[in-house]
């Protein structure tokens, strides 16, 4: 059984002064009106916003009746939903009245946002899921969002600072190797025998079949680079040891 809602304010604020007002108040309008079972509370709360908002009540008693219906479950974004819908027939100003004290009332923290949010923001591709299915072969974590299937297959790879991958070759009969887009972040690519390239958003590395390689983010930076599918004859990936601290030292 619901729990008896109590009131009191009438009496506390008009009980000298308005005595019959404070009992129609208390004991009429709250003691049975609102316990009446015919309509859940979270309604009663619902139909008492949308009723004070549309008379352009937006005093202590509008706040009072926001936090009662946050009390009996009404969710912010049931609550924006609500306004946004009798502010169409209520009228836009009273709108923003009403939602400018909703705000207070359903105040909850937003979490703070993390490096890997704040680099997602940055770049216009997802950074996706883990890459749990390569991961045996980086060192640090890196994410992998599928951006095209059709017509030429395209990968977003994203890598946390520090984040790289083994040394590998890409092997081809014919055509085949690796194109790289970095897309956000600074980055490394290094061919076998030569010095680290850095890498930045628009730069474009061409890898040809054959050449071992590895590529991956700068020591302080996130790093992101699509990688379109090379058409090619007879591929295949061949994986090698991993870029150790001493070689990837050498990146600045």
């Amino acid at each position: 059984m619901a729990e008896k809602i109590v009131q009191t304010a009438g009496r506390d604020a008009l009980g000298g002064f308005a005595p019959e007002f404070a009992h129609f108040n208390d004991d009429v309008l709250f003691g049975e009106n609102w316990n009446n079972q015919d309509i859940d509370v979270k309604t009663r709360c619902i139909i008492t916003v949308v009723a004070l908002m549309s008379s352009g009540v937006t005093d202590s008693s509008l706040k009072f009746h926001l936090m009662n219906a946050k009390k009996n479950g009404v969710r912010k974004e049931e609550i924006a939903a609500i306004i946004t819908h009798t502010a169409f027939y209520a009228g836009w100003p009273k709108g923003w009245a009403v939602f400018n004290m909703a705000k207070e009332v359903w105040n909850e923290e937003i979490p703070a946002l993390t490096e890997k949010d704040k680099f997602q923001n940055s770049i216009m591709f997802p950074i996706g899921e883990p890459n749990d299915a390569y991961a045996q072969y980086f060192i640090g974590n890196s994410y992998l969002s599928v951006i095209s299937k059709e017509q030429v297959f395209i990968a977003n790879v994203t890598f946390e600072p520090g984040c790289r991958n083994n040394w590998h070759v890409h092997h081809a009969k014919s055509g085949g190797g690796q194109m790289i887009i970095c897309v956000g972040g600074r980055g490394y690519y290094q061919e076998w025998g030569k010095d680290p390239i850095e890498m930045k958003p628009g730069d474009v590395i061409n890898i040809p079949a054959e050449v071992k390689h590895w590529h991956g983010a700068a020591p302080d930076s996130w790093f992101a680079h699509l990688t379109p599918a090379v058409p090619g004859e007879d591929m295949s990936n061949e994986w090698l040891e991993p870029v150790d601290d001493e070689q990837y030292g050498k990146v600045k």
